[in-house]
């Protein structure tokens, strides 16, 4: 376990207090976590540094609350917290990981049609010089694609989809879709019909995105490749 500042900034006052990074990281990426696992102090500051502890009237203003474990709460999910660099490194290795394992079960060489091992992808990753980012694959699965391209035959299985998205998810849906987008089409009414080409390996998540934006609204069609 490593301790560290949570910090949040409301209006000109700063609040601060101890937590372990793990389980503030955990909390505030939505995940069940108990607070008592995420408290390492007892008390808010104003500068944790100093001893200076913020004021009953202070926090009732900022938070509304002086109940300690909601004030916690609230100070890891909207603020920020000090992280090491041993965690940042661990928490790329195991993106890159994760890469790896989508890769195994997405792509293929096209040459022959068949998967790369484990051992190649690695090797293919590390000679490329691909910059490998603590987020989700599907945000940097592009850059990795174009950069492993110029060390070895890899071609991602994909999914042709036709999308109708109405004018009023419009505007939240498009950062989902416009990373894998082939064409657009607006409608005189604002609604967007799309195609996008998805690899096979995210589809099922993708979709669970796009229906939590559009509330189960967006119609979708799949095309068969000729």
């Amino acid at each position: 376990m490593t301790d560290t500042i949570a910090r949040l900034r409301i209006g000109k006052l700063i609040f601060e207090t101890m937590v372990d990074l793990d389980s503030a990281m955990k909390l505030k990426k939505g995940e069940d976590v108990n607070i008592s696992d995420v408290i390492r102090d007892t008390a808010i500051y104003t500068d944790l540094k100093k001893g200076r502890k913020a004021g009953n009237d202070d926090l009732m203003n900022s938070f509304e609350t002086t109940d300690f474990n909601s004030i916690v709460e609230k100070i890891v999910k909207k603020g920020n917290m000090e992280v090491t660099q041993d965690f940042r490194d661990e928490a790329v290795e195991n993106r890159k990981k994760q890469i790896i394992d989508f890769l195994k079960r997405n792509a293929v060489d096209s040459r022959s049609g068949r998967p790369f091992t484990e051992d190649i992808l690695e090797n293919a990753i590390k000679q490329s010089g691909v910059k490998i980012e603590d987020k989700s694959v599907d945000k940097q699965l592009n850059a990795i694609k174009e950069a492993l391209t110029k060390i070895i035959p890899i071609k991602i299985e994909t999914k042709k989809l036709k999308i109708k998205i109405p004018a009023q998810h419009t505007g939240r849906a498009y950062g989902l879709i416009q990373e894998y987008k082939e064409k657009e089409n607006w409608l005189a009414n604002g609604d967007l019909e799309i195609i996008i080409n998805i690899p096979v390996g995210i589809q099922s998540e993708f979709y669970d995105k796009l229906n939590s934006i559009t509330h189960g609204s967006a119609i979708t069609e799949e095309i068969k490749e000729e």
